[in-house]
């Protein structure tokens, strides 16, 4: 077989993180389906590891009612396992529709290394955003569908409690409002650091400031939420960003919930907030979280890297916490150089069709 000829079969084939048993993961190969007339061939640069998410269904812990939502737009196989899942992928367009080829565009897709979708479920990386950075763009935009379902006032005073990847963002993307007052707010007092180079206050539950107008909690705690109840102002709303899976979480409702008249609102991605349902589309989200990543500060989410084919034992240690990430970004081989063969193989004709998501 000739370079050439070895090079077009690898064009033929791609591979992906598939998880295939309760913490267990592997790299699979698979065929690429033919590019139809209004589909583009992406070559995989970086994509981003969603820690909350992603360890969940690394758990298997996705509960059997909310497995159809949530399905990634580009998921392959079914919760629990085997499945392909993941949400933050940037590449660049190798074959498409006349003017794509060459542009650098993040998509909602797993980890792969080369992928067909239709043009529609891309997002084009605007000049100003480095492409590495640009795998945060699926989470600025969770963190902007929060903020529209809050509607943070001028004035407001605002706290948002985790100071994780998702948490960080909100408080982030807010620094801009004109509030009164912002805290971030977390148990670990070595995130002050992180607070201080977001630019936002920070402070441990204990001496965070009462009499909230706006509560975002996004620490996936039960002792989070309790405290947000405690920290909201009367008649004040809690916006709920967290996802617990399969746990099941306590609040004191029997205390002063009612005589408050308090609120606790769900915040979740899969569809825009309600305040911008009907003037936004979930492309047009997409594309302003991308354009607020022009911003140099976010890279400090992005906290290490690693190789594609190391995706197996990263995931590993992320979930038993040997590895400690906000975002890890996985690097993916440059043209010319595909990765290591495969362990197992899949059929992409047995892929399971995308649906609604829910990161």
């Amino acid at each position: 077989m000739t370079i050439s000829q070895r090079h077009a079969a690898s064009d033929r084939h791609a591979t992906a993180y598939w998880t295939v048993g309760p913490e267990q993961g592997e790299l699979r190969s698979e065929a690429l389906p033919v590019p139809g007339p209004g589909d583009a061939l992406v070559r995989t640069l970086y994509s981003g590891i969603s820690k909350g998410t992603e360890l969940v269904v690394h758990h298997a812990s996705v509960p059997a009612c909310v497995a159809g939502a949530m399905a990634a737009p580009n998921q392959a196989g079914d919760f629990p396992y085997p499945v392909k899942f993941g949400y933050l992928t940037v590449g660049v367009v190798e074959a498409g529709p006349e003017g794509w080829a060459g542009k650098t565009v993040f998509c909602l897709y797993p980890h792969q290394d080369r992928f067909v979708v239709p043009v529609e479920s891309l997002t084009v990386i605007p000049d100003g955003v480095p492409a590495r950075r640009a795998v945060l763009t699926g989470t600025v935009e969770t963190a902007v569908n929060g903020i529209w379902e809050a509607g943070p006032r001028l004035g407001d005073r605002v706290a948002v409690i985790g100071a994780g990847l998702v948490g960080g963002m909100v408080a982030r993307l807010l620094a801009g409002f004109p509030l009164e007052r912002l805290q971030l707010i977390d148990v670990d007092p070595a995130k002050r650091a992180f607070a201080d180079a977001l630019g936002v206050d920070f402070s441990h539950p204990e001496d965070a400031l009462p009499d909230c107008d706006i509560v975002i909690h996004c620490s996936a705690s039960q002792e989070g939420l309790q405290r947000s109840l405690q920290l909201v102002g009367d008649e004040g709303d809690i916006i709920e960003m967290s996802w617990y899976a399969d746990r099941s979480i306590t609040l004191p409702l029997g205390e002063d919930f009612h005589a408050r008249r308090l609120s606790i609102r769900a915040s979740q991605v899969g569809v825009v907030a309600r305040a911008r349902r009907h003037r936004r589309t979930n492309a047009e989200r997409l594309a302003l979280a991308v354009s607020l990543l022009q911003d140099p500060v976010f890279d400090v989410f992005l906290t290490g890297s690693s190789a594609f084919e190391e995706l197996p034992d990263v995931v590993r240690r992320l979930a038993d916490g040997s590895l400690d990430a906000l975002c890890h970004v996985i690097e993916y081989p440059s043209a010319g150089a595909p990765a290591r063969e495969a362990p197992s193989t899949q059929d992409s004709s047995a892929q399971a069709q995308p649906t609604e998501a829910t990161r």
